[in-house]
């Protein structure tokens, strides 16, 4: 490993470092100053935690703090992390967990009551903004995203039912804990967490694009320079215009990809015309990397 690479190794650690802290952040704001005041859930393991620690306060004789429960519903989770997906992966997905135990424990719930549809918004956006980040720059915040991880794995394709599963349960308890009207805007949360989390992660989001070019040539070159993407040709397509003659090419892109498309096309063909649109469902081989 030459220093170059050493330099973009530990850039890349710091940065990690730094948005598992960001997350952490993120997600005591959003339990602590909104979610808990506001007597709503978020998703996924933090909202599990919620909903067992506030059972604890109504049929326990003692109450177990959602911090703590947090942590022990990421641990068993973090060992099968270990075990089947990776120690690198595991290890940034600890400091994670562990730096939002520490920070939910450390942040003082706010006395302040605010409008629970507040409560709800701000919630969502705080802990979708902490996700968000953390999956766009490779790193996994545990909980669910360990599952559907191992089964992908196993099973070749994403398994979105267990998050959904999750969420049901998670909007039942907080209807038979506080009311249905609080699960209403526990629903509104998640569904704000989950539109700010595919608002900054774009991995997953594919478009179609249709190039109109006189190089296409230099336009495929600059392309699978640039991305590993097929493409395909549509040779001597007529321009209504000029009637000149132009090549067409088809090929499918993800979001995140969109900056590097932009800057291949500019060097190759910036006059070419392009056409995108959101690809709904893909059929046959799409190259879809794998961070994990």
């Amino acid at each position: 490993m030459n220093e170059l690479e050493k330099i973009a190794r530990r850039y890349r650690n710091i940065a990690k470092l730094s948005f598992a802290l960001i997350y952490a952040l993120c997600v005591s704001v959003a339990v602590n100053v909104f979610w808990n005041p506001g007597k709503i859930y978020g998703s996924g393991i933090t909202g599990l935690a919620q909903l067992i620690s506030t059972i604890s306060q109504h049929w326990l004789p003692f109450t177990i703090g959602v911090p703590v429960l947090y942590a022990t519903l990421n641990l068993p989770l973090l060992i099968l992390s270990w075990k089947k997906i990776g120690h690198e992966f595991t290890f940034y997905t600890i400091v994670a967990v562990i730096l939002s135990t520490v920070l939910l424990h450390i942040i003082p719930p706010v006395a302040v009551k605010f409008d629970p549809i507040i409560c709800a918004i701000f919630g969502g956006l705080f802990n979708g903004v902490g996700t968000g980040l953390a999956l766009k720059n490779e790193m996994s915040t545990g909980g669910l995203d360990i599952i559907s991880i191992v089964l992908r794995k196993k099973l070749g394709k994403s398994v979105g039912t267990i998050n959904i599963a999750f969420n049901i349960l998670v909007v039942l308890g907080a209807g038979c804990l506080f009311g249905w009207v609080q699960a209403l805007y526990t629903i509104l949360s998640i569904f704000v967490n989950g539109r700010v989390i595919d608002s900054l992660y774009t991995r997953n989001q594919k478009l179609q694009v249709i190039i109109v070019t006189s190089h296409p040539d230099k336009v495929i070159t600059e392309i699978q320079n640039e991305m590993r993407r097929g493409i395909t040709i549509v040779h001597d397509v007529e321009g209504a215009y000029q009637h000149s003659s132009k090549t067409m090419l088809f090929t499918v892109i993800s979001q995140y990809e969109l900056p590097l498309f932009r800057q291949a096309l500019q060097d190759s063909d910036p006059y070419a015309f392009v056409s995108m649109t959101e690809a709904k469902l893909i059929m046959g081989r799409f190259y879809q990397e794998h961070i994990y």
